[in-house]
């Protein structure tokens, strides 16, 4: 058996779990709780940022910030979108698939624009594409032998064709509402996100038992 962390004075250290705020959060805490981890204020966590129950602390940031957190090893696991977790491309180990926060990456265009932006593309040999994610999209593209330039936008990406700063859009839908309403239309899926349990590569050697143990328990309750 892999000896757990301890602390400076010896003892067993708690294991650091980082969550996300936002639209993952509460499912976080349901998943965690369905998988027997004493969850405590995390449940109304107020403003608080770190919470610690016996055997745990958690540490709750922006999503974009989980990954971050894993790899440098202030937490040992936690819990990420797979968009956050390709677009961030850092070191840590993805264990399971939690099941929920279901999206999908797709690219759009404004209705009835695609002949013209067909022939911008032949007349330049390129063409602009607005997205949170130029990792994520530079490679969906690069893969299809197309020549783009990335315009990274951090808000609305559903606006950029609308004043013509980019033919296309990159972006993450449920259900393609927002996109339509603003008068674009889905021409490619990317790829799929959901939330995934992650962990720090050092911790996964040095703390197996802990670590595994709650990836077991968390695909029980992902199927319950």
């Amino acid at each position: 058996m892999i000896a757990r962390r301890t602390n400076a004075s010896g003892e067993v250290a708690p294991l650091r779990i980082a969550v996300p705020k936002g639209a993952l959060f509460a499912d976080c805490v349901s998943m965690l709780r369905a998988a027997d981890v004493e969850v405590g204020a995390l449940a109304d966590p107020g403003r608080q940022l770190v919470i610690r129950t016996p055997g745990y602390e958690f540490i709750i940031g922006k999503p974009t910030d989980i990954p971050v957190y894993v790899a440098s090893g202030a937490a040992d696991v936690g819990i990420a979108g797979k968009d956050v977790l390709v677009e961030s491309d850092l070191d840590v180990v993805e264990l399971l698939d939690l099941g929920f926060g279901e999206c999908r990456f797709v690219v759009a265009e404004p209705e009835d624009a695609h002949a013209s932006i067909e022939e911008l593309y032949r007349h330049l040999g390129v063409i602009r594409v607005a997205t949170k994610y130029p990792r994520v999209t530079e490679a969906h593209f690069a893969a299809r032998g197309i020549q783009i330039e990335v315009v990274k936008l951090n808000g609305n990406i559903e606006i950029a064709p609308l004043i013509g700063i980019a033919e296309q859009v990159v972006d993450i839908t449920q259900t393609g509402t927002t996109l339509s309403e603003n008068k674009l239309r889905i021409v490619e899926d990317v790829m799929d996100s959901s939330a995934r349990f992650i962990a720090n590569p050092a911790a996964l050697r040095t703390d197996t038992e802990r670590v595994t143990g709650l990836a077991q328990r968390l695909s029980a309750a992902s199927l319950q």
